[in-house]
């Protein structure tokens, strides 16, 4: 396999035979609009495949650096707009680190960062599901996923005051406890998981359709997958059990018991199967997650220099009042310099890199955005599959493109 990254250019395209340049989108349905493939074909079958991206570019790194330290969160949320609370998780442990109170954050405040993280990987993996299995005409399994996934966002809605970008994250600690009745909703979901997911698995797992239009598409040896910088399910499903929660734990994951699902066959059909693990593990971390949260305690730090004072102190106090009004009206101040920060995101390894002047607001915020890093992959892997097929491997890599084009 050739991993050159030559531009696909009229000068250079062989038209040989019965080959010829087909643009494949932006247009086109499978690629919601936002993703094209100038592809080289020879009949039906691909011989080069070159993404072509930047259709939804925002400038949303450089929009975080001219906002507050706290402000910033608001806009990284919507690069992964299907895994918003791993994007504001990830930036707010590395601003952690540059304040240096990653080892004051509170349990309580650990632990519900871990659930909502694990929550919003279901969340995420159901969307890939439901609407994969649309692309290749399993239109029931799309209904399955989704009602799941409105649980998650009911629990995701009660915790942080909205179903898509909650800002629950913060620097410190997350934004309020979690409220009367989530625990009993929590319960619920977590006794519905297992047998959801067993619905699921009969729809489609053995499906001989989905298996037909999976089995031996877009093979990726795990060298191929490590020489493209594969992370993430499309990693581990090359056999790599490489998975950021295990390597570098963070946010307490090193207190929990839980496997990396692995395949070694490297194709589409493995990266679902991948998935499909990775929702049972993590339904394994919340009931872990869920035993300790019974347990009460303070969910923000204790730093008034860093996170506002509780609202019914400012009436009582003139210190807690000026130090809510200096929180608001300018921010915080972190110290001079830069780290990089990653999390295990539903699609991979995500992590900034965010440096500091000495200022109120990033001077620098650099993404390792693992869809696009996944997406690359594509010129390696299409070429010898049908164009029927692209629809198929596009899907099994699970890309988001807020995140590729940011």
């Amino acid at each position: 396999m050739t991993l050159s990254a030559t531009p696909l250019t009229p000068e250079i395209v062989s038209r040989d035979g019965n080959a010829m340049v087909l643009s494949m989108g932006p247009q086109h349905p499978s690629t919601h609009g936002v993703l094209q493939i100038m592809l080289e074909i020879d009949g039906e079958t691909v011989v080069t495949a070159e993404p072509e991206i930047g259709y939804l570019h925002t400038g949303i790194e450089k929009t975080a650096e001219n906002l507050f330290w706290s402000q910033a969160q608001t806009v990284i949320e919507r690069m992964d707009y299907l895994a918003p609370e791993s994007n504001g998780l990830c930036y707010v442990l590395g601003v952690e680190k540059l304040l240096g109170i990653s080892d004051r954050i509170p349990p309580r405040a650990q632990q519900i960062r871990v659930l909502i993280a694990e929550l919003t990987r279901i969340a995420s993996h159901c969307v890939w599901l439901g609407t994969g299995g649309i692309d290749l005409g399993a239109i029931s399994g799309f209904f399955y996923a989704f009602d799941l996934r409105e649980n998650v966002l009911d629990l995701q809605e009660a915790a942080g005051g909205a179903r898509m970008h909650p800002n629950y994250m913060r620097v410190g600690g997350v934004n309020g406890d979690l409220p009367s009745g989530f625990l009993p909703k929590l319960d619920d979901l977590l006794a519905k998981l297992p047998g959801r997911m067993r619905e699921l698995r009969g729809l489609l797992q053995a499906n001989p359709i989905l298996q037909d239009r999976t089995i031996d598409v877009g093979i990726l040896s795990a060298e191929e997958a490590l020489q493209w910088s594969l992370t993430g399910p499309a990693l581990r499903a090359s056999g790599v059990a490489y998975d950021v929660r295990k390597a570098f734990p963070y946010s307490g994951y090193d207190r929990y018991e839980f496997d990396v699902p692995t395949r070694t066959e490297g194709d589409a059909y493995a990266r679902f199967l991948v998935r499909l693990d990775e929702i049972d593990q993590s339904l394994r971390i919340l009931k872990q997650v869920r035993k300790d949260l019974d347990t009460p305690g303070p969910v923000m730090i204790d730093d008034t220099k860093v996170a506002a004072p509780p609202k019914e102190t400012i009436a009582l106090s003139m210190e807690a009042l000026i130090h809510h009004f200096k929180i608001v009206s300018e921010g915080f101040r972190v110290p001079p310099g830069d780290v990089y920060q990653s999390v295990e995101g539903p699609r991979g390894e995500l992590g900034y890199y965010i440096v500091s002047d000495g200022g109120n607001r990033p001077f620098r915020v650099r993404t390792r955005p693992p869809s696009l890093y996944n997406l690359q992959a594509l010129k390696g892997i299409a070429p010898g599959n049908l164009i029927a097929d692209l629809v198929v491997m596009i899907g099994s890599l699970d890309p988001v493109f807020g995140e590729v084009d940011r």
